[in-house]
């Protein structure tokens, strides 16, 4: 009963004392007809568009067109370094520009990683140096680039999505503007998998305390990440990050550590397009980096599990003892600790557009996602580190 209790009074917790990071109105504001987003800038400043790529060609020809077709009036160039792709990602990135123009688009490659470099921030760097670069000698200019739109090569963008992220920018003073982008959910396994991975990541950085400008959560989402580049250089990015696996994240605390504004909300606009239509591509993904994100210990673990155990499997269990047992108050805590849990779940499953039935299934979804974790750990006591594309990553031997 204690046990049931405790979990009771931790959804009540989470449900008015964590940020309320279940709610989903964290949005950049619409603007044009019927919008009432911020005005626009006296005069645009020019961005760079940096997309990393590695063996990204299955997802490319639905992710690149939306970015050449941006509706931006400043100066803006695309930048695809191919990050050592072995399935003509560089070449199939320089067909889709001549046949679909746009934006101007630069594909290069920076080479194998440096020592002590993930690969994604090597290409990451790269990319960096060449817009600043070429943007400078376009303007006759040492200033370069003014922001950066680091977005990964599955992310599909709306026409008007560089622009409202920089319009966000310049209007209220930020200095990293991220958007989560909406997850593809169209098999059985990702609406009961990656609704609740949007729901997990928000309730682990609630979005209202990361925009705080003297907040200490900090976070961002990888897939869409409009970046000051005065921010950037202040904060030593790339250099201060190169050992993230977790890279988004790792960037926003460096931001807002050295003194910048940051915003991360949910967005409407801008779409993954990359498929996880079975079990197994779903669990490499979360568990290449959970354990990372425990900071590889093994205390933190436990606690993890344990956690995870108390908040979300708990309740069921005392629904199942208590009606097997006739003892009505684990029964009646654990229901009510469950329908809290469903409630709480109902605005993302509603901005995935997903039925409601999965509310209850939470705490299936949740026993999966501490079988991820557990795994991600083993993995890596194993020697197989944070893997991904063909590559293993292992504890860094510092943290940033």
């Amino acid at each position: 009963m204690w046990i049931a209790a405790g979990s009771l009074a931790a959804w009540l917790w989470l449900l008015l004392g964590q940020g309320f990071f279940w709610r989903t109105d964290v949005r950049l504001p619409r603007t044009g007809p019927g919008g009432s987003g911020p005005p626009e800038p006296a005069a645009w400043p020019s961005v760079a568009v940096v997309v990393p790529a590695r063996d990204e060609s299955a997802v490319l020809p639905a992710s690149l067109p939306s970015l050449l077709a941006q509706d931006y009036p400043g100066p803006a160039e695309i930048f695809l370094i191919d990050d050592g792709s072995s399935d003509g990602t560089g070449k199939l990135a320089r067909q889709l520009a001549d046949e679909y123009g746009g934006l101007p688009l630069t594909v290069d490659s920076p080479g194998e990683p440096g020592p002590g470099w993930t690969g994604k921030l090597w290409a990451v760097r790269h990319g960096m140096a060449l817009a600043t670069t070429r943007l400078a000698a376009d303007r006759k200019d040492d200033g370069g680039v003014d922001y950066l739109l680091l977005t990964d090569a599955d992310i599909a963008h709306e026409p008007d999505s560089l622009r409202e992220l920089v319009r966000a920018a310049e209007a209220n003073g930020l200095d990293l503007v991220s958007q989560m982008a909406r997850l593809r959910v169209a098999t059985y396994w990702e609406r009961l998998i990656v609704p609740a991975f949007v729901y997990f990541f928000a309730q682990l950085y609630p979005f209202r305390w990361v925009n705080r400008p003297r907040g200490r959560t900090a976070a961002a989402a990888g897939g869409c990440v409009l970046l000051r580049r005065e921010a950037a250089e202040r904060a030593g990015v790339p250099e201060a990050i190169r050992q993230s696996v977790i890279d988004d994240v790792a960037l926003a605390r460096v931001v807002k550590r050295s003194g910048g504004r940051i915003w991360l909300g949910l967005a409407d606009r801008v779409d993954s397009v990359r498929p996880y239509p079975r079990l197994g591509e779903l669990w490499r993904m979360v568990s290449r980096s959970a354990y990372t994100q425990l900071r590889h210990n093994p205390l933190l673990l436990l606690v993890t599990v344990a956690g995870l155990a108390v908040v979300y499997l708990v309740p069921p269990a005392a629904v199942a003892a208590g009606a097997l047992t006739g003892r009505p108050a684990p029964l009646a805590m654990g229901a009510a600790a469950w329908a809290l849990m469903a409630g709480t779940y109902i605005p993302m499953l509603r901005y995935y557009r997903q039925t409601l039935w999965l509310a209850p299934l939470l705490p299936l979804t949740a026993l999966l996602y501490l079988l991820m974790t557990v795994d991600s750990a083993v993995r890596h006591h194993l020697g197989q580190g944070a893997a991904w594309k063909g590559r293993s990553y292992a504890r860094p031997s510092a943290a940033p």
